[in-house]
């Protein structure tokens, strides 16, 4: 099988400010572990035997970047195409499936295994497994959706509500008798149709969803063949594909980058998958995935994936704590002390140093905004910077 990774490095990671910059974002920062999260993303296709060499979508701005932590791990990508402007994920994974099918031969059709490069998967053996699973129902012409077992009423993702079971990976097509509600294990021969995508919900209709038991968190990771993916464009957003059509028939290599036709993608629509493609069609489906997911969206919830110590704290670098509870504290090269303090996060870089309260750090992208109109170096700039050698 033809299975090729698109890994979509795009985003800004404002919400992770001051680590996170504009030309600095997430995605290149080792926030996790040793490794970067674009790093961690590419490892994680180790023991899928069907991967090839990923597709990296990425942001004009970025290119050094993506380059180089690719070849400080001595791994090469198929392609780095990069995107003079972010227009969502919908354009992203055409230019990306394009692509496929100019390398792809007549004997296997390329199937597309869409990632974020700024995700966090604990359990990678269950994540391949998943994939696996679902690979045949991609020969099926399904487009499948990998939703995430909810650990808790979470109001920052959307959610997929699951429709009817159904049996195996060869008999998609097969219903049970009865519709039967998901059982929320790691059993990942059971497929189940996509009822419905939900908007990300209030507290109290989360909690809703939790309690139905048939309500999954969006993971925005899929698998599907491209040339699938694209008859659905064509079908539901023809605009959209219209437009990466005509800037991929201008492809200037340089270096290891491909560069787009720059006038036709800036006349492409911003849409999402989910939006242009998964919401109308038939033929989605979605893989049940209980292995470790988060996808760092804030503060919090790196705090929540973080070793914590017996009083709900997690530290990284030169940190004292006292008197202080369920909070995160993360210092680069000053020493950080607390005392007497709970529900904090504090984080500290060269030039800033955040801190707020765990409920309300959904609200750092505020504090960039104000940055960004006030013309402030801090909300671009990082301390390095990636040039060809």
């Amino acid at each position: 099988m033809n299975l090729i990774p698109i890994i979509i490095s795009g985003g800004s990671g404002s919400r992770l400010w001051p680590q996170s910059r504009a030309l600095y974002p997430k995605q290149f920062l080792p926030l996790v572990n040793d490794q970067t999260m674009l790093q961690n993303t590419v490892a994680r296709l180790d023991g899928l035997d069907a991967a090839g060499a990923p597709v990296v979508i990425a942001n004009e701005d970025h290119r050094f970047l993506v380059a180089e932590q690719l070849r400080q791990m001595g791994r090469s990508a198929e392609a780095i195409i990069l995107e003079p402007v972010g227009r969502n994920t919908a354009p992203a994974v055409a230019l990306a499936a394009l692509k496929a099918l100019e390398y792809g031969d007549h004997q296997e059709e390329p199937v597309l295994l869409v990632l974020a490069a700024d995700h966090v998967i604990q359990d990678e053996k269950v994540f391949h497994r998943a994939v696996e699973a679902a690979l045949p129902t991609t020969m099926e012409g399904k487009l499948v959706t990998f939703g995430i077992v909810p650990a808790h009423p979470e109001t920052g993702y959307g959610y997929i509500k699951v429709g009817d079971k159904l049996i195996g990976n060869q008999g998609i097509g097969d219903k049970t008798t009865e519709p039967e509600p998901p059982t929320h294990n790691t059993s990942l021969t059971t497929i189940y149709s996509v009822a419905q995508f939900v908007e990300k919900p209030d507290l109290e209709t989360a909690q809703g969803y939790l309690a139905a038991g048939d309500y999954y968190w969006n993971s925005g990771m899929f698998l599907f063949k491209a040339a699938r993916y694209l008859e659905e464009l064509k079908q539901f957003r023809p605009d959209i594909l219209a437009a990466c059509e005509k800037a991929m028939r201008v492809q200037n290599p340089d270096l290891d980058f491909i560069r787009l036709d720059e006038e036709a993608f800036r006349a492409c629509p911003d849409d999402s998958i989910d939006y242009a493609v998964m919401e109308k069609t038939t033929d989605a489906v979605v893989v049940p995935l209980d292995a470790g997911w988060s996808d760092v969206g804030s503060w919090s919830s790196l705090a929540d994936i973080s070793e914590q110590d017996e009083l709900g704290n997690s530290v990284q670098g030169d940190v004292l704590l006292q008197d202080t509870t369920n909070s995160y504290v993360r210092s680069e090269k000053k020493l950080i002390a607390t005392v007497g303090v709970n529900d904090l996060v504090v984080v500290e870089s060269d030039d800033a140093i955040l801190v707020a309260h765990k409920d309300q750090v959904q609200d750092v992208k505020k504090v960039v905004e104000s940055l960004k109109a006030a013309g402030r170096p801090e909300v671009n700039l990082y301390r390095k910077v990636y040039r060809p050698v």
